[in-house]
């Protein structure tokens, strides 16, 4: 009569893992994988440009409606560089970008971004905003499924099966309910 208890056994469904990550772990992490160049994440340009440039910097993570909110300083400048002097439009001020995280295709990405600023108006400021809303729901990509395997993965262990079929946002936390599959050979 064992078959009976293997086979309920067999049907009983596979619980995922819950993963907490507290806004401030994340702010750590955004710091030393996204924001790489001495504390900044430049989405123009380089250091090198000193005319024609943009960068983020310190990120502060929250919680907002149910959406991540990361306050971050926005650096700036559109410029050409005229015999020495830059000749354009630049600016300094805070922003909020409020998102939704989304898994897909083995990342974390960005959706239903929108950035304003922090106390600030103007054309420059506006421009900015619009263009970040963009390149932020186009280019951020957070590789969670590699991340994932580098630290489970052993030589005798192998992950299968990846998922994140669900992420939330509480008042202190980014929770993403892992499934996956872990082999040991």
């Amino acid at each position: 009569m064992r078959l009976p208890v293997l086979l309920l056994a067999a049907a009983a469904p596979i619980c995922a893992v819950e993963l907490h990550i507290q806004f401030g772990a994340l702010e750590r992490m955004l710091t030393d994988q996204v924001f790489t160049q001495e504390g900044r994440r430049y989405v123009k340009g380089d250091k090198a440009n000193k005319c024609n440039f943009a960068y983020l910097e310190k990120p502060q993570v929250q919680s907002e409606n149910g959406k991540l909110r990361i306050r971050a300083k926005f650096s700036g400048r559109s410029s050409l560089n005229m015999l020495g002097q830059c000749v354009g439009l630049g600016d300094a001020f805070d922003l909020v970008i409020s998102a939704a995280p989304q898994y897909r295709d083995g990342a974390l990405r960005l959706q239903e971004v929108k950035v304003a600023s922090d106390h600030k108006t103007g054309y420059y400021i506006r421009r900015v905003c619009t263009a970040l809303e963009s390149s932020l729901a186009r280019d951020f990509r957070y590789p969670l499924e590699e991340e994932a395997r580098k630290m489970l993965e052993a030589p005798d262990r192998e992950v299968r099966k990846f998922n994140v079929p669900e992420i939330r946002i509480t008042g202190n936390a980014l929770v993403l309910v892992v499934d996956f599959e872990l082999t040991i050979k």
